[in-house]
């Protein structure tokens, strides 16, 4: 026993700020990182980064392309390692244009519509859509969007699925 402390009583009292001691030790020896380290990218059978570890994908880093009808921002594109490929990407559509004609494909499509207002074409009918709403396209599903009205619409395109490009 410790020959400062005259009882059970006395050393009982003393754990809490020996914890506290050990704990601010413990952090002083750690390394001040104002940036995590991420993990370099591994990548599927495919050449796609394989997205095995939570991470920060910050929008100041990523780089927007330009067009004639607004910009693009790719996020990620990748494969789970539950198998899926994923592809998501932050897109601002100037009023009255359309990204692309109407088509389909193999993968599955969530849009969330963060500003504005669009039509979304599925399948031959016309829905519109708001600010806050969330639009989905099924696999082989003919679909496309419209932006119908007087400010840019500002959305993300997650797509889910076979055949995506990188």
């Amino acid at each position: 026993m410790l020959h400062f402390m005259n009882s059970r009583r006395d050393f009982c009292l003393t754990l809490p700020a020996l914890a506290l001691l050990m704990e601010a030790t413990a952090e002083a020896q750690q390394p001040d990182r104002a940036e995590p380290v991420l993990p370099s990218a591994a990548h599927d059978t495919n050449g796609t980064e394989l997205l095995k570890h939570n991470q920060v994908f910050r929008a100041d880093k990523l780089p927007i392309k330009q067009s004639a009808v607004g910009s693009s921002q790719a996020v990620v594109h990748g494969t789970l390692v539950t198998g899926e490929s994923v592809e998501l990407h932050n897109t601002v559509l100037l009023a009255g244009h359309e990204p692309h004609p109407p088509h389909q494909h193999p993968h599955a499509e969530f849009l969330f519509l963060k500003e504005g207002q669009v039509d979304w074409l599925i399948d031959g009918q016309h829905q519109p859509a708001l600010a806050g709403d969330i639009l989905y396209a099924a696999s082989n599903v003919l679909h496309g969007l419209r932006n119908t009205g007087t400010v840019p619409a500002k959305y993300f395109v997650l797509a889910i699925g076979p055949n995506l490009k990188a």
